[in-house]
């Protein structure tokens, strides 16, 4: 399999992923605060990572650690939390669509600060792809009256995190292996996130009961697949592809958010699958070579 197919792939995958990542961070929420959700994810994901890629560790120099804690921080550490609570206030299918700006915080964060060029396409492809998700906001909001849509303000803010990530990794990590680096992000992070749970009193409160054991089986998924396995997956296609087409995964993640979404009976309109086939269409532009 050559870099171009593996990258579309990597890409598929990860949209599946990551889109039912949504809907598992609510239904855990269900016997868990998001803090909770955020930490046990991270202890879990990192528990699973450093097992498998202890070894990996060695290739990382002296001179690497400072963009690992960096990327550990804006892309894993902040993210997770602010996302748990986004979840618990609004939709999750819709916090998925808010997650679709990172491509464009990605164009503009590499652009200024990482000194990378970008086609003209690219921007217009962008721009597309963002008409979609206003649409799909705005439909959202009507629909949903009742949820505090100032959550989408922590979407935000995460995917402005994800965006300095794919470009530090880009930029800075290119030289080691994609699971080099997420075993040193969570080598760097378990501690904190431990520290973090201890606070929460998740210990000594937690009950034995079929809804706390289900949440934590829904994190333990969410945790090993769509933080662990995914990370992997993510950096290697950073590496293979150019920063803009690995943030495109966030166009094609809402896709598969508001299919979990109807099932679980959140309110979506014609007008909404209108807006992804748009984005989908950015998609294109902003991968199509000429």
């Amino acid at each position: 399999m050559n870099n171009q197919q593996q990258k579309w792939l990597y890409l598929i995958l990860l949209s599946l992923v990551w889109g039912s990542s949504f809907i598992l961070m609510k239904k855990a929420l269900i016997g868990l605060t998001p803090i909770q959700l955020g930490a046990l994810r991270i202890l879990i994901a990192g528990l699973f990572l450093l097992m498998i890629g202890t070894k990996s560790l060695k290739e990382i120099k002296k001179r690497h650690y400072k963009y690992i804690l960096t990327t550990a921080l804006l892309g894993t550490f902040l993210p997770v939390f602010l996302f748990a609570y986004a979840v618990q206030g609004i939709d999750s299918s819709i916090t998925s669509i808010l997650n679709s700006l990172t491509p464009f915080n990605t164009f503009i964060v590499g652009a200024l600060a990482f000194g990378f060029t970008f086609k003209k396409q690219q921007l217009f492809g962008i721009v597309i792809g963002l008409i979609g998700t206003v649409l799909l906001i705005l439909k959202g909001a009507d629909l949903n009256p009742d949820q505090n849509y100032w959550f989408s303000i922590l979407v935000v803010i995460a995917s402005v995190g994800y965006a300095f990530n794919v470009n530090i990794v880009k930029k800075h990590l290119h030289d080691i292996s994609a699971l080099s680096i997420v075993a040193g992000n969570f080598l760097l992070l378990v501690i904190p996130a431990f520290i973090v749970l201890l606070f929460t009193d998740f210990f000594g409160t937690f009950e034995y009961s079929e809804t706390k054991l289900t949440a934590l089986g829904y994190i333990t998924i969410l945790a090993i697949f769509g933080t662990g396995v995914a990370k992997i997956f993510y950096n290697k296609m950073v590496h293979l592809a150019s920063p803009i087409f690995a943030s495109s995964v966030t166009y094609l993640i809402p896709i598969v958010a508001v299919f979990w979404g109807i099932l679980d009976n959140e309110k979506l309109s014609y007008i909404q699958f209108i807006a992804g086939a748009i984005i989908l269409f950015g998609v294109y532009l902003v991968n199509k070579k000429k």
